[in-house]
């Protein structure tokens, strides 16, 4: 039986790429795509930038307001995330990717792992040939260029993808798979968080080498059973979990931030109405239909409210959605007299779209 063979494909500064395919003139120019709250011009966070705004300081998660202040001598460009145009031009790549795969499986709207075990015949040299023609493939179709990680398992495969970035191939040979993480710091081992990091070094654990050598017992007595025996073996070098397609979606859903508090419907109608048309747009896109709605409120208080509804048949329509979803917010403040801070819509009990009628059928003339 060949050696496993695994890659892990993450797409680079996948918005911000996007947005210069989209715009060649911005690409050396620092771009931030931004995640606003709609509380103020400059309310909210950093998703995701470009490389040239990174070398500024930029980070994910930073306030606006503090890229504003990094970039403020720079031509940069600050960008609201269009999630519909990330979404369409990475279910093209995932597309790509899968006809390379033995088995595939998608971890975000970037990354992914393939498993090319019986493909590449255990050959890390084949690999890496199948790595290139992937990268080939999605530049010259998409005009975008993704990091790929090669090795063992998945763990070596993540921490290769992430050694060399922006455009990078990366191969770890199971035989060069400690030495190649071993003096690494413990927080590049995926999974490992600041809180995480921070009880290591209080152990005096500070590269991947020292954690490689504890006692196992000890890891999982400090952080249990789990979380410790992975330590200890990510370490090693080992990882068993297999490369396997992600379960279907059980939900979806969307909230949004109100410029300012509100209590009545009339005045949240248009933020219902922006929430339902994006959502409706997501969920018939993967070829979705639903049979339950729910609204989700936030008070000024910060207290959560929710109302739900389960249809006998499912909902196929904008229109249904915002007029469900309407109904139960005038249901849940005539009951609850709040003002609200925070609205949002989830729809749940998926039907993939098989040609049976929905609810929208049964009242359209």
């Amino acid at each position: 039986m060949p050696e496993r063979v695994i890659m892990q494909v993450d797409l680079d500064y996948f918005y911000a790429q996007c947005e210069e395919v989209r715009d060649p003139s911005l690409k050396n120019k620092p771009v931030v795509v931004c995640i606003y709250s709609g509380r103020g011009e400059d309310s909210g966070a950093v998703s995701t930038s470009n490389y040239v705004a990174r070398r500024y300081g930029v980070r994910s998660g930073m306030p606006i307001t503090k890229a504003k202040q990094l970039l403020k001598n720079a031509e940069a460009v600050f960008l609201k995330a269009d999630l519909d145009y990330y979404d369409e031009v990475s279910r093209r790549v995932m597309n790509i990717l899968r006809k390379y795969a033995d088995k595939f499986e998608e971890v975000s709207v970037d990354e992914a792992y393939l498993d090319v075990t019986e493909r590449a015949k255990g050959d890390y040299e084949a690999a890496r040939e199948l790595a290139s023609k992937i990268k080939n493939e999605i530049k010259e179709t998409e005009n975008l260029t993704c990091s790929i990680g090669i090795g063992p398992n998945k763990v070596i495969a993540k921490m290769a993808s992430d050694y060399q970035k922006p455009n990078g191939l990366t191969v770890v040979k199971p035989t060069e798979a400690f030495e190649f993480i071993s003096k690494m710091a413990v927080d590049k081992l995926p999974g490992v968080g600041a809180k995480t990091r921070k009880i290591l070094e209080e152990m005096g654990v500070k590269t991947i080498g020292e954690l490689a050598k504890q006692d196992p017992q000890k890891l999982v007595s400090r952080f249990g059973r789990k979380l410790g025996n992975y330590l200890y073996n990510a370490a090693n070098g080992r990882d068993d979990e297999p490369v396997k397609e992600r379960l279907e979606p059980t939900q979806f859903s969307r909230i949004v931030t109100l410029k300012q508090d509100l209590q009545k419907v009339d005045e949240i109608e248009k933020y219902i109405d922006e929430i339902c048309r994006d959502l409706y747009t997501r969920v018939s896109s993967q070829g979705y239909i639903f049979k339950s709605v729910g609204v989700m409120c936030v008070s000024d208080t910060l207290a959560a409210y929710t109302r739900s509804e389960t249809y006998e048949h499912p909902l196929d329509s904008y229109e249904a959605l915002r007029s469900a979803s309407t109904t139960l917010l005038s249901r849940l403040l005539e009951e609850e007299k709040i003002k609200i801070r925070r609205v949002g819509v989830k729809v749940s009990d998926l039907v993939k779209k098989s040609g049976q009628k929905t609810l929208y059928d049964f009242i359209t003339p």
